[in-house]
């Protein structure tokens, strides 16, 4: 047995020596407890722990202060104990830095040194202290006060909570006895630092206002929810997607939260059946299958006139694939033939839905293009600017997607299209289903609205796939055999 204060050793040698064996016994499968004996032995390991971190800053701090490094051939002590003691660079300066800290706030190494506080607290007390005014900190005396009367009420059990507001009212009551002569209560020391750090990820650091910390957490907080039951994200992990896709908002948004003067943009969007109703569209109809010409758009009444007033007009031609007209185009063309329009006992099921995707994609160039029925009527019913030339919604494989497929898709899902998400069009990116690597077009048909969660971190990062339907449902497939479906079509799920 030794006493309190070890004196029962005869070195520091032999003292080592113990602790190694003491340790060695905990390690090993004769210190075996029952579950709830375990938590004794954690609390007393955690006193352990900080006397054990005040032993350590100690012995280095006089290494350090007799420059002992130098007789290794090493030039700081932080080079040597990632030499000579197996660290790390990072944990070696760490370790340092640890050292130097306790070395300038004694309560706390003492504190340290009797178990009285844990590292972690330890820790703690010193960051909130590194976050005081600079006058504060700069005045010695206080700061070892403070420090002193956060030891000892940590000491006689008050709570990490009963500390932060110890502080509190500490901090309150000298701000009285020294008002800011410049009344901006510390807005002086207010910044913020993105360091960049390995492969380009950067660590944040910051001291904020309080309006600027109620911001900041506003919209963490408003941007960093779980997006489903496959969001297994930490809070931390959310928060920081959160802050990413605050910053694409503002990107998208050219750092301009408004209009800025800029024109407005006009969408204006119309169905081909609506569009076939028009006065003169029998005929022009008649006309253009009979010539095969083609291009989309109209647009009347005082509504439109006064939304479009001084806009970028970009007319749209919406439309529908309607199967039930491809199956009387097959009724036609079997008729012709005395053979019935339903599949035949030779014609197997997929024959039958080949034959009916080959007569549906003939019907869609039919009608849309630059050739095509909807083009023809816009350019030959409407004047000017609503005549325009189409854009085309297919445009192969591309490096990019342009714009106008973009605001198609956009009008088209007008939430993001991942299964019983509906983060608004503005969260979100237009992705790619069948990924440009593995020849998807860039496509309306192959592109679907999804949220950075969605996109980035289930799609591109854990394996999900998205599946557009021909209905505007969508299925999604996660890597370990999860399946989520959407329950009704884009226009549903935004109404």
């Amino acid at each position: 047995m030794c006493t309190a204060d070890g004196r029962s050793f005869g070195s520091v040698a032999e003292a080592l020596r113990m602790a190694n064996a003491t340790m060695d016994y905990l390690n090993s499968p004769n210190a075996d407890l029952d579950a709830a004996a375990c938590g004794q032995a954690l609390t007393a390991l955690g006193e352990i722990h900080a006397k054990f971190t005040a032993a350590h800053a100690r012995f280095l701090a006089r290494f350090d202060a007799s420059s002992a490094h130098d007789s290794d051939g090493y030039g700081t002590s932080a080079a040597w104990l990632a030499a000579m003691a197996n660290m790390t660079p990072r944990d070696a300066k760490a370790a340092v830095r640890q050292m130097r800290t306790l070395g300038r706030h004694r309560p706390v190494d003492e504190a340290l040194a009797a178990g009285e506080i844990t590292a972690s607290w330890a820790g703690q007390i010193l960051e909130w202290i590194k976050n005081l005014p600079a006058q504060l900190r700069d005045d010695t005396e206080t700061i070892l006060a403070i420090e002193k009367i956060l030891t000892q009420a940590a000491a006689s059990g008050a709570s990490l909570d009963d500390l932060r507001t110890i502080l509190a009212r500490a901090l309150a009551q000298w701000q009285a006895e020294h008002p800011d002569p410049d009344g901006d209560d510390g807005f002086d020391d207010r910044f913020v630092q993105v360091g960049s750090t390995f492969r380009g990820a950067a660590v944040l650091r910051g001291n904020l206002t309080g309006e600027c910390a109620a911001a900041v957490q506003a919209v963490l907080e408003a941007l960093g929810k779980k997006a489903g039951a496959e969001d297994t994200r930490t809070e931390g992990q959310r928060f920081h997607d959160a802050l990413q896709l605050g910053c694409e908002l503002l990107i998208r948004a050219k750092m301009v939260p408004d209009r800025a003067g800029a024109d407005t943009q006009v969408m204006v969007h119309t169905p081909l059946s609506q569009l076939r109703q028009e006065p003169g569209a029998p005929a022009i109809e008649d006309a253009y299958i009979r010539a095969l010409l083609g291009e989309d758009g109209y647009l009347t009444g005082k509504d439109a006139e006064a939304a479009a007033c001084d806009a970028q007009i970009i007319p749209v031609v919406t439309g529908r694939v309607d199967l039930t007209v491809v199956d009387k185009m097959i009724d036609l063309a079997l008729s012709a033939a005395d053979k019935p329009a339903k599949p035949k006992p030779g014609l197997s099921p997929e024959a039958w839905r080949a034959l009916r995707y080959a007569m549906a994609k003939l019907a869609v160039d039919l009608v849309s293009g630059p050739t095509g029925l909807a083009a023809y009527l816009r350019t030959q019913l409407l004047e000017k600017p609503w005549n325009k030339p189409s854009l085309p919604l297919n445009i192969g494989w591309s490096d990019s997607i342009p714009w106008y497929i973009r605001k198609a898709v956009i009008m088209r899902d007008r939430t993001c299209a991942w299964p019983r998400c509906n983060r608004p069009a503005v969260h979100c990116d237009v992705h790619h289903c069948r990924h440009k690597k593995d020849g998807g077009e860039t496509s309306v048909e192959n592109c679907a609205l999804l949220c950075q969660f969605h996109h980035d971190v289930c799609i591109h990062r854990l394996g999900w796939e998205l599946v557009l339907h021909p209905d505007g449902t969508t299925s999604a497939y996660g890597p370990d055999g999860q399946v989520l479906h959407s329950h009704s079509p884009p226009t549903a799920r935004a109404g």
